[in-house]
């Protein structure tokens, strides 16, 4: 009949417009959503910061924005463990021409505390929006953080390898490195004001050296 014959069209057409969307928003990476992500939080801050913004920036439709990420604390989070996991791994590889396994620990963190304190992104959170990182300092660890901890671990391990670094029990030693890293990361801007930052992170260098140190 007429009617059954329209409504098996347009009940195909529908599945064939969907069927387009779901293959242009795969068309789409992750990389493009994030890179928008992070225009609209240096732009604006993290508060001000809306998923429509995002797919304006991006070029793309809600929808498929939507259809990676549920929300915008989630794109927000993928953006931080992408960003400073990036400037992670750029620390240690800068820190890894040290001789010893201790030395490209104390030299990755402080390259760490160096790039993260200085990264455009970080500064922009800590500027507009510096509460939003309170839960992970008082309430729990983010995924940044558990990003670190594995480089550190992998830090650790060499050293107690060859010789030059402390064994201690393991989740605590990692822990203990990650909050004193943390500490100068957050503080370095302030701490700064008045005193040099080439000394500060020089004694650093030396506390967390002789803290390692067999």
């Amino acid at each position: 009949m007429p009617v059954e014959r329209n409504i098996s069209a347009a009940r195909g057409a529908s599945a064939l417009a969907d069927t387009r969307t779901r293959q242009a928003a795969t068309r789409v990476s992750d990389d493009v959503l994030l890179d928008a992500a992070r225009e609209c939080v240096l732009a604006a801050g993290v508060r001000r910061t809306t998923l429509a913004e995002i797919a304006r920036t991006a070029k793309v439709s809600r929808m498929t924005l939507y259809r990676r990420f549920p929300d915008v604390r989630s794109v927000l989070a993928a953006l931080m463990t992408r960003e400073f996991g990036a400037l992670l791994q750029g620390a240690s590889a800068r820190g890894a021409t040290a001789e010893t396994a201790r030395g490209r620990l104390v030299e990755s963190a402080v390259e760490a505390v160096r790039a993260l304190a200085a990264d455009p992104l970080m500064r922009t959170v800590l500027d507009l929006d510096a509460e939003l990182m309170l839960p992970y300092i008082v309430e729990r660890l983010g995924g940044t953080q558990r990003l670190a901890e594995q480089v550190i671990t992998a830090l650790l391990a060499a050293g107690w390898s060859d010789g030059t670094i402390r064994r201690g029990e393991t989740v605590a030693q990692v822990r203990t490195v990650l909050l004193v890293v943390q500490s100068f990361v957050l503080s370095l801007r302030p701490a700064t004001a008045d005193v040099d930052e080439e000394a500060l992170l020089g004694e650093f260098r030396h506390l967390l050296d002789a803290a390692l140190r067999p």
